[in-house]
């Protein structure tokens, strides 16, 4: 990173926002704040909640299952873009890798599902079949097309730089949050010495735990991938997609997910799991490969599919910014920006997202 100055430095006793949480969400908004000029405190404890840190970070702006474009997915890709190039900029690194998504196809009804829904205003699908592509040197693809403007985050390079830049710029608590000590009056908050006129919850799927938001139907899902080693994948700009993905990390490694799972909800992976992206993955391919790495983290998903955002019903200084589930990467920017336009009295917040949806 380099040594220019912040987008804003707070010099006030008192800052604008506390940050509960510094996974993907809570460092997307925390940045957002900052470049709108506001001032802020995280407080995160990194091995509370491993979600962010093990996710791929891809983007994908297609709903495989209907080939329609995922909800808001225009607005979304460019709104990500945007925000991303920006720190990309303001950070001196590079954390945006674009790619095409591969999408192969086992039978000839899929191809013309696919031409069928290409033709019909959807700018992410490719409107070519492509023949032949030889994933290993045993395994040859025959037909399969592309899922356009997708690609993924180095969420580690992403994580990492934003919590330097925060604790450089503005303040950084590591430790886990007790919400005992938080003190609230109507001017503002108050956390152990930190005083602030306001908080934002962004604690994933430990949002379960906090008294303010507990009332709002989460429905947190446990995933599992694998990092691997393979000599002979043919896999460089495109993340290959068959019901599971596997993404290029550089170097003849790979990441290999995702599994789903709605109980035993804790980031310890297990074996059936493992076996579960073994099978996957030994379907595509038989050339030699090594794990070296089996992680697993909660994903924080809402019982309606929809991340939950904006402020409290009854305390108008205390918000949250939660519910992104395996879409933190695209959805994240677009609503932080709707978020610190509605604290800065410019636009509402969607109704889809509003955690007064719940409360109606």
């Amino acid at each position: 990173m380099d040594e220019k100055q912040p987008l804003k430095k707070n010099n006030s006793n008192q800052l604008d926002f506390i940050i509960v949480g510094q996974g993907i969400a809570g460092s997307v908004l925390a940045l957002s704040l900052i470049k709108s000029g506001y001032s802020v405190c995280v407080i995160d404890k990194q091995d509370l909640s491993l979600s962010s840190r093990i996710a791929a970070g891809i983007w994908n702006p297609v709903v495989f299952k209907r080939l329609t474009k995922s909800w808001l997915a225009d607005d979304l890709v460019s709104e990500l873009i945007r925000f991303y190039e920006f720190f990309e900029k303001e950070m001196n690194v590079s954390f945006i890798n674009r790619r095409y998504i591969l999408k192969p196809f086992s039978e000839e009804q899929e191809k013309t599902f696919w031409l069928k829904k290409a033709e019909l205003d959807n700018k992410f699908l490719d409107k070519s079949i492509y023949e032949d592509f030889q994933l290993t040197d045993s395994y040859n693809i025959k037909s399969y097309s592309k899922v356009m403007q997708a690609g993924n985050i180095d969420l580690p390079m992403f994580l990492e730089t934003t919590k330097k830049y925060i604790s450089q710029y503005h303040q950084l608590i590591e430790e886990s949050f007790d919400h005992h000590n938080l003190k609230r009056t109507e001017d503002g908050v108050t956390y152990q010495s930190v005083i602030a006129k306001n908080i934002i919850f962004c604690e994933g799927h430990l949002i379960s735990k906090n008294p303010y938001f507990n009332w709002i139907p989460f429905k947190p899902a446990k995933g599992e991938v694998l990092t691997i080693t393979c000599i002979g994948l043919h896999l460089e700009n495109a993340i290959f997609n068959k019901g599971f993905f596997i993404m290029p990390l550089g170097n003849n490694t790979y990441k290999v997910g995702a599994t789903y799972e709605w109980e035993n909800l804790n980031d310890t992976p297990t074996e059936s799991k493992k076996q579960e992206l073994i099978a996957k993955l030994n379907s595509v391919i038989s050339i030699p490969y090594q794990i070296v790495k089996h992680e697993a983290g909660v994903r924080p998903s809402v019982i309606d599919r929809r991340p939950v955002v904006g402020c409290h019903p009854e305390f108008s200084n205390v918000y949250i910014f939660n519910g992104f589930g395996s879409k933190s990467v695209m959805l994240a920017p677009y609503f932080a920006k709707q978020l610190v336009n509605f604290i800065q009295n410019t636009s509402s917040i969607d109704s889809e997202v509003n955690p007064s949806r719940f409360t109606i």
